[in-house]
């Protein structure tokens, strides 16, 4: 089990250091990354994380995907709690990894709305639906190759992040969201990275168990 958590923390901390990290640098050097350069590191970097540790814990790196993965019977239970303190702990070490290295940085790639909580948290719901979707998707056959969830599941995080990421910042992790808005004290909008991805997720359960044809 150890290995596992080992692995989610790692993972989470690539992760969230390649996405916030990409929001950081395009803030601080005024604009050189871009919005679809952003969105492509997104999906670049869970495609890379997928190949690195997918086959040792899955490749959850997201308390939202745990929870949905625990609830669609593909991780035990009693793993869940677990899984989303080793995520945690690799998005905070991430963060204060950027804080070092980016000190001027006020934001450090926190997550804010761009119009209304409302909005946002909706839009977090329907990116976090396709994204949890996919990994189900992609994950149904235990013979597929890694390159099938990583290609699928990591094009999925950087279309969401494309459309999505000029709206919500296309969080779709309560992990990458809370490291950054602790770390800075920005945590007015942190409930709406919380709830929306988690709801999100667990209608993407609730859906694939409904359409599936394999019970």
């Amino acid at each position: 089990m150890y290995k596992k958590l080992i692995a989610e923390l790692i993972g989470t901390f690539i992760l969230v250091f390649a996405i916030t990290g990409a929001v950081t640098i395009d803030q601080v050097t005024k604009g050189a990354i871009g919005h679809v350069g952003i969105a492509v590191s997104v999906g670049l970097a869970l495609m890379v994380i997928i190949f690195a540790i997918g086959n040792i814990s899955g490749a959850h790196v997201n308390p939202a995907v745990s929870i949905s993965m625990a609830i669609a019977k593909k991780l035990a239970w009693k793993d869940l709690a677990p899984y989303i303190i080793a995520q945690i702990a690799g998005a905070f070490l991430a963060t204060c990894v950027l804080k070092f290295l980016f000190p001027e940085s006020a934001s450090l790639g926190t997550t804010i709305p761009s119009g209304s909580d409302m909005q946002s948290v909706i839009m977090e719901v329907i990116l976090t639906f396709l994204l949890v979707t996919s990994i189900l998707a992609a994950t149904a056959n235990p013979n597929n190759s890694i390159m099938i969830p990583a290609i699928a599941i990591g094009g999925t995080l950087g279309l969401d992040a494309m459309f999505g990421g000029p709206i919500s910042g296309a969080s779709m992790n309560p992990a990458l969201s809370l490291a950054p808005s602790v770390v800075t004290g920005n945590m007015s909008h942190l409930w709406v990275y919380i709830v929306g991805p988690i709801i999100g997720g667990i209608l993407a359960v609730v859906v694939r168990s409904v359409i599936s044809t394999k019970e």
